[in-house]
């Protein structure tokens, strides 16, 4: 999973595999004039928040009168979203200050383009600095700003310091010089990974699936039965949430090898941000780590559901002057508004839930979260299913002594975790052996260099900071209540193993985190294919070297894992008349019921995800969630509805 923080990434994934050519893009990019664009959104009320919370519960329920009663955007606008007037009153206001604006269909936010110098000007934003943070202010007239729930990805540069004698440029210079270096040494000092990290190639079609790829996947999750059905994505689209581009080229070079559909016309580009040629004049310097994830979101996704259109919404940002934040909101939006796919999948985040990390500087963590839960019921409206990876290391996807998770944790998309499948292998020359599906939570396989620097993959779980427990969490048994172990111990800005771990029981009160979960750990993981240009740099001259690649990759991570939760739902609906919807309040239902499609995890040894493990006899825990799916018997459980 990739955390997306202003111009930097937070690499969450596993190995090496997401390291390689992080950090020097900008370094590459030759010098430029100050942006031309900046991009902004501007997130409304709707009409009724409680309104629209019911309506949305109701589509998924059998006994409402609106159950399966899905709205067109149109019908959002009218129902849910702010009046024409009042989005027309705040266009002309912009329109007098240049700055374009455009309503998302559904009437429930605004993007806005203009040159970073009118949109400041419309917004009479400030720079403004403290000892805690640095924001920007802004101040709307009064009968536009009472609407408004958050207005992301405005900023404003610190004003340029008086040089206090002629020798503070010369320092300065020097020290941007030396960062630089740096930030160029450290992209290019890790290669390609290359233990134990490559798959067999000399496998081909089935049986190459069955050991990295769809069909390893729908034999673990009983999807095979809806395959002998016929089902296979027909007639649906699977929008995937990216901040990269992929090349078309890698795609039918996985599908050729996976043995699945390898029509490239499925494959559908959308550009939410910057233009086509920006983006992938940006994918075309260095190969990084949003490509790779952008292409195992396609790959993975595409071959479980190869009969599926693949609509990949770009939100890359490298031409403008755009947030990351603001970049996931618009392109989640774009693809919501466009309603085009009744499944989503994103593994990308725009920061973590830590207050003191947060890094818009228009909008507050809590807007923010505010905005996306609102965004995410228009898509439950729309009869849209949204899955999100949970993160790939346990309960904290920055190293810190408090758990934190990757924004957003809304209770409104499905939040997929992940688990270790059966294996026994010898790694590290010890033999290991799991000899049943568990919590994907390794401490156990790590190599001497992991454990140096404290990395290790577990299942994003644990309980949300910002959004409280919803409705169809509330009452389920091991849902606010945990068993965990302390495993780790968080010292000097990692995790080390603890010499004595020991049991620890409590409470929690919130979004517990995740729904469900699948195989993610890289033991048992799944293969990518991707190419692009390598980076180096000579020694003497720091000259930097780029040299074409071509890579077979296996990993693993909940970037696996969600892309393949919506290509089975693609599958599910591809037999329907109406799309699934909201999955989580059906879910929840079904997992108390007789004949539950979940399989839980409750086990309480070696079964965790790096801290939560299994509750016995409980329905829940926070490290899998509900537990592993039987795709058929779940299917049975939507079509009885």
């Amino acid at each position: 999973m990739i955390i997306l923080r202003g111009k930097q990434l937070i690499i969450t994934a596993l190995s090496g595999l997401f390291v390689f050519g992080v950090g020097i893009t900008t370094a590459m990019r030759p010098a430029q004039a100050a942006a031309e664009k900046a991009v902004v959104n501007v997130a409304f009320k709707p009409s009724s928040e409680t309104g629209l919370t019911n309506y949305v519960y109701d589509t998924v329920d059998p006994t409402s009168a609106n159950f399966h009663q899905y709205l067109s955007p149109s019908e959002f606008a009218s129902k849910f979203g702010q009046s024409d007037s009042y989005i027309n009153s705040f266009k002309n206001y912009l329109k007098s200050y240049h700055v374009r604006a455009s309503a998302y269909p559904g009437n429930l936010s605004l993007k806005l383009t203009a040159t970073p110098a009118n949109m400041r000007r419309a917004f009479k934003a400030k720079y403004v600095s403290s000892q805690k943070e640095v924001t920007t202010s802004y101040k709307l007239p009064a009968k536009l700003s009472s609407k408004v729930v958050a207005v992301i990805g405005l900023y404003v540069k610190a004003p340029a310091k008086k040089a206090v004698n002629k020798k503070t440029p010369k320092k300065a210079t020097k020290k941007v010089a030396t960062h630089k270096k740096a930030a160029i040494t450290a992209a290019t000092s890790v290669d390609v990974p290359t233990a134990d990290a490559k798959p067999n190639t000399s496998l081909v079609g089935n049986a190459f699936s069955k050991k990295y790829g769809a069909a390893k996947f729908a034999n673990a999750y009983q999807l095979n039965a809806l395959y002998n059905k016929g089902l296979q994505g027909q007639g649906q689209r699977i929008g995937i949430i990216s901040a990269s581009d992929v090349r078309d080229s890698d795609l039918v070079t996985y599908w050729k090898q996976a043995g699945v559909n390898d029509d490239l016309s499925r494959v559908h580009h959308i550009y939410t941000v910057d233009s086509k040629a920006q983006a992938q004049k940006e994918m075309n310097l260095v190969l990084n780590s949003p490509q790779m994830e952008a292409s195992i979101d396609v790959q993975s996704a595409s071959a479980v559901a190869p009969q599926a259109d693949i609509d990949l919404y770009v939100g890359d940002v490298a031409g403008t002057e755009a947030t990351s934040t603001s970049s996931h909101y618009g392109t989640f939006m774009t693809a919501i508004s466009d309603n085009q796919d009744k499944q989503l999948s994103t593994s990308f985040a725009p920061g973590v839930e830590v207050a003191a990390d947060w890094n818009d500087p228009s909008a507050t963590m809590k807007q923010y979260s505010h905005a996306f839960n609102l965004m995410l019921e228009q898509a439950a409206a729309q009869g849209i299913t949204v899955f999100r990876a949970s993160g790939d290391n346990g309960p904290t996807v920055k190293p810190s002594p408090k758990e934190n998770h990757p924004m957003s944790t809304s209770p409104y998309q499905v939040l997929v975790g992940g688990t270790t499948l059966p294996y026994q292998k010898i790694i590290n020359n010890k033999v290991m052996t799991v000899s049943k599906e568990r919590a994907w939570g390794d401490t156990y396989s790590a190599s001497p260099t992991d454990i140096k620097h404290g990395i290790f993959g577990g299942s994003g779980g644990g309980f949300s900071a910002l959004n409280p427990t919803p409705r169809y969490q509330q009452g389920v048994p091991g849902v606010n209540t945990f068993r965990a172990v302390n495993d780790l111990t968080y010292q000097q800005g990692k995790f080390v193993r603890t010499k004595d771990p020991h049991i620890i029981l409590g409470t929690g009160n919130s979004r517990n985190i995740p729904d469900v979960a699948g195989n993610a750990d890289l033991r048992t993981g799944y293969a990518i294919f991707v190419s692009g240009n390598k980076v180096s740099l000579k020694a003497k001259t720091h000259q930097i070297i780029k040299t074409p690649v071509k890579m077979w990759l296996v990993d693993g991570g909940t970037s696996y894992t969600s892309p393949q939760m919506a290509g089975a739902n693609a599958v599910m609906n591809s037999g329907r008349q109406t799309p699934i919807g909201f999955w989580n309040p059906q879910i929840y239902k079904f997992a108390q019921e007789g004949d539950s499609p979940f399989t839980v995890l409750d086990s309480a040894d070696n079964n965790n995800n790096l801290y939560y493990t299994g509750q016995p006899g409980k329905l829940y825990n926070q490290a899998t969630g509900l537990g592993t799916i039987n795709f058929e018997k779940l299917n049975e459980k939507f079509g009885r509805d």
